[in-house]
């Protein structure tokens, strides 16, 4: 052992002693600052607006943001809607016109719900009726009075408005008057800064009178989607965590056996979430829905330096040891390990801190930070807290109820544990040699795993799961309406739905070739964008706004026909003259959509290919925005959920690689200072890539894309998963240093560490496995893999890491060693 490496043993030894020689003042310490991130916790925010995180400092998010501050005449009040989706049999009868009358009456009636207007078909059907009818009472008043007849005649004269048609499904049957599913737009009149929770308050209320309707009609909008986000936090907790507990009572009663040594360890848990939860609030970052997973994570490895430190006290008290030098020796011995697993930990959660996306970075942040405070809790305030209760105990005559390990070289766990020893021993090398095949194949199979970032990644199944309805009181969930209501609208108004993204145009448009410049790439547009006549796009821009008026005006249209050269209907003259008689016109507030004020910015909106993926719009809008001859930039929701999709896919690969290295080069610098035996560090990555190989290989056969959440999945599963490596590589260091024989050695390390981490692997396992409860699917998808890498970290363990020690031992270590002769080893394999 080196110099540096005695110094770190010795610190340790003196923290251990403080540990056993004064165990009540590190219990006071740990209970005053657990106080402290107590308070904290009444500041921890939520964050509502699951997908809002994502998209902050993105370009093409800031993009949209200028076009929208471009757009925007910041001196008028925002303009906010809510819809109404009327569902049933037919909602065009006079019944149920009358309905959606009745709700609208209701909502105007409301003061604090700021109804401006509505436009729906049961209001367009009663201005037929009487033009006068202005107010939702005056429209009712108005249908009412209509016959059934009358109203079916309306009906088919409006099947001919636009308007109309756009509103109500695409079963519109003009011969019968009826549709299944129609959308009632109200619109709000709210004063500048009306705030995202005011609306979601406005819209929650209206869904709430819309549930009193005898109809079919819910409220939609972002407020009620932001509305559900929030509820998906809590129900998913609520689910979720009793789940847990119970998971690990049940484990832990098996692992413990006595019922004080189950309490102090939850107890420990519970600390590690107060202090972690604590941090959450007096840092400002706020709980979204990917922090659901951070107390089953910090619960995990928690639960791993639980039973590991009880377990290693026993193995010690039984050989009857006293308390305090028992504690010494598990503490001396554990605590290396423990830092070491800490480190790794640290490294595999914290690497997300390289992602340009917040909610990623905000995970990696506040996980690492927990790992911290995990091995704290579990460390230090642990064996101190079991030191001083077993005093108590001895004072006051309360018995043990069961203090031996969970396994031991004479158990069959122990037994089937030792396997692998036996079968690495005879072909290392060719053990090595099909891991590295197998795992090389799962990880380049896995490397075409596709990634996705949707909204509906957040939103729980239409169709709830079966176990929901089994839930008792007050842990069931709320009903949720906002996926069904989308699938809705996706199957009724799929031909009134279309997706399209926006081009930015910057540049002088008062020069007389400006116009031309913005219609001639959309003559040959990429293969999304060419749905128009002829592969041409179907663009919306101040060009088809000023054709369109000129339609309409025929002073207008000689204006225009007048300074077109080219004859083609587009000006390429006097521009400035055509946009000033165009503003001030009627069709003034739709120009102002397409063309700035300053007249140095235009936007153009395109309609794209139905069903076309994210990637293939955003490439075709970034080569379309290459071909204007002013500066262009695409953005649009598709745009933008694409890119994140690409930091998502990149995030989880630099993630994966950067936790690798530091890992790998922590380890080996580790190994070589304190045991003097570098090489040590690669055998302990070589059990974790194979796992990580498995990992990725297993999502894509599954069809499980890396999405805003599994993305972390591959270097959080390194955080978790070196820990089997690292706690058996240490056990092994002891033993071989005593006995100086691998076989014996690996033996003993798997027949006793080998039990505690069974143990913490199936409650680990099951533990992040209860994520898949979760209200939305993201997060059911993370615990399920999160409980699959946790399995094979532990197999590969198991079974990689004999063989690779084998191979260790024979290449690093030559010349005799202590205790190892050919009849040692025989007589070790007649074991």
């Amino acid at each position: 052992m080196s110099r540096l490496g005695e110094r770190v043993e010795d610190f340790t030894r003196r923290v251990n002693e403080v540990i056993v020689s004064r165990p009540r003042g590190v219990i006071v310490a740990f209970l005053l600052v657990t106080a402290v991130f107590a308070g904290g916790l009444t500041a921890v925010t939520t964050e509502t607006d699951a997908t809002g995180g994502f998209t902050d400092d993105l370009p093409e998010q800031e993009a949209l943001d200028a076009i929208n501050d471009e757009f925007d005449d910041p001196f008028e009040a925002d303009e906010e809607t809510t819809q109404l989706i009327h569902d049933g049999n037919d909602v065009l009868t006079r019944g149920e016109l009358l309905n959606s009358l009745r709700l609208l009456e209701r909502i105007d009636s409301r003061d604090d719900l700021r109804m401006d207007s509505a436009n729906g078909p049961a209001t367009l059907v009663a201005q037929s009726l009487d033009p006068t009818a202005t107010t939702p009472a005056e429209q009712r008043r108005a249908v009412e009075r209509a016959t059934s007849s009358e109203i079916r005649q309306v009906v088919r004269q409006l099947s001919e408005n636009p308007q109309f048609t756009a509103i109500v499904s695409d079963d519109f049957n003009e011969n019968h008057a009826s549709a299944s599913t129609s959308i009632t737009v109200v619109s709000h009149d709210v004063p500048r800064g009306f705030s995202d929770d005011d609306l979601q308050d406005v819209q929650t209320t209206i869904g709430e009178l819309a549930d009193d309707e005898p109809a079919d009609i819910r409220a939609f909008g972002p407020g009620v989607i932001n509305s559900e986000f929030a509820n998906i936090i809590g129900d998913s907790l609520a689910i979720v965590m009793p789940v847990l507990v119970v998971m690990l009572l049940g484990f832990l009663v098996v692992a413990y056996r006595d019922p004080i040594d189950l309490a102090l360890g939850l107890l420990s848990l519970l600390m590690t979430i107060v202090w972690t939860f604590g941090f959450l609030g007096l840092s400002g970052i706020p709980f979204d829905q990917q922090m659901i997973s951070v107390p089953v994570l910090l619960l995990a490895v928690g639960v791993d330096f639980g039973i590991h430190n009880i377990n290693r006290y026993r193995e010690e008290t039984v050989k009857g040891i006293e308390p305090i030098p028992a504690m010494r020796i598990a503490a001396n011995q554990l605590v290396i390990a423990f830092v070491i697993v800490t480190v790794t930990a640290v490294f595999g959660f914290g690497a997300n801190i390289v992602s340009d996306l917040g909610p990623i970075r905000n995970l990696g942040i506040v996980s690492a930070i927990g790992i911290v405070f995990t091995f704290l809790t579990f460390g230090l305030f642990l064996p101190a807290t079991k030191l001083e209760v077993d005093r108590i105990r001895e004072r006051y005559g309360v018995p043990e109820f069961n203090s031996t390990p969970i396994a031991s070289e004479d158990s069959t766990l122990g037994r089937l544990l030792s396997v692998s020893v036996t079968v690495g021993r005879k072909a290392p090398a060719l053990l090595v040699v099909v891991l590295l095949l197998v795992g090389g194949g799962m990880g380049a199979y896995g490397m075409g795993v596709d990634t996705s970032f949707e909204q509906e990644d957040f939103l729980p199944p239409e169709e709830e799961a079966w176990y929901v309805e089994h839930i008792p009181e007050p842990f069931a969930p709320d009903e949720y309406t906002v996926t069904g209501t989308i699938n809705l609208l996706d199957e009724r108004f799929d031909a009134n739905q279309d997706e399209s993204i926006t081009i930015f145009v910057e540049g002088s448009f008062e020069e007389d070739h400006a116009l031309e410049a913005l219609t001639s790439p959309d003559d040959d547009p990429p293969g999304t964008l060419a749905i128009g006549p002829g592969g041409q796009a179907d663009a919306q821009s101040i060009v088809t706004v000023i054709q369109s008026h000129a339609e309409n005006d025929e002073e207008f249209a000689a204006l225009v026909a007048r300074n077109d050269r080219s004859g083609n209907g587009i000006p390429d003259r006097n521009l400035d003259r055509i946009y000033d008689e165009l503003f001030a016109s009627s069709a003034g507030p739709q120009a102002e959509q397409f063309l700035t004020d300053d007249r140095r910015g235009a936007q153009v909106e395109y309609t794209v290919e139905a069903g076309a993926s994210q990637a293939e719009v955003s490439e075709d809008g970034a080569e379309h925005a290459a071909d204007f001859r002013y500066t262009a930039t695409a953005t649009g929701q598709l745009v933008i959920f694409d890119a994140i999709t690409q930091i998502i896919f990149e995030s989880a690969i630099q993630g994966l690689i950067l936790a690798l290295i530091l890992t790998t080069v922590f380890l080996v610098v580790s190994y070589g200072v304190l045991e003097g035996k570098p090489m040590l560090g690669i055998v302990n990555v070589f059990p974790i890539a194979i796992a990580v190989a498995w990992l990725i290989g297993t999502m894509r056969y599954l069809g499980m894309p890396l999405n805003a959440l599994t993305g972390t999945i591959l270097s959080i599963a390194i955080g978790i998963g070196i820990a089997y490596s690292v706690h058996i590589t240490a056990r092994f260091i002891d033993e071989y240093n005593a006995s100086g024989d691998t076989y014996t050695s690996l033996r003993t390390t798997l027949s006793g560490t080998g039990g505690a981490l069974t143990g913490s692997m199936l409650t680990t396992a099951l533990g992040t496995g209860s994520l898949a409860l979760a209200v939305t699917p993201v997060l059911g998808d993370f615990g399920f893999l999160m409980a699959m890498s946790v399995v094979y970290s532990f197999v590969a363990a198991i079974v990689a890491l004999p063989p690779a020690l084998f191979l260790w031992d024979r290449f690093t270590t030559s010349g005799p060693r202590p205790n190892r002769s050919d009849d040692g080893l025989a007589a070790a394999g007649d074991d």
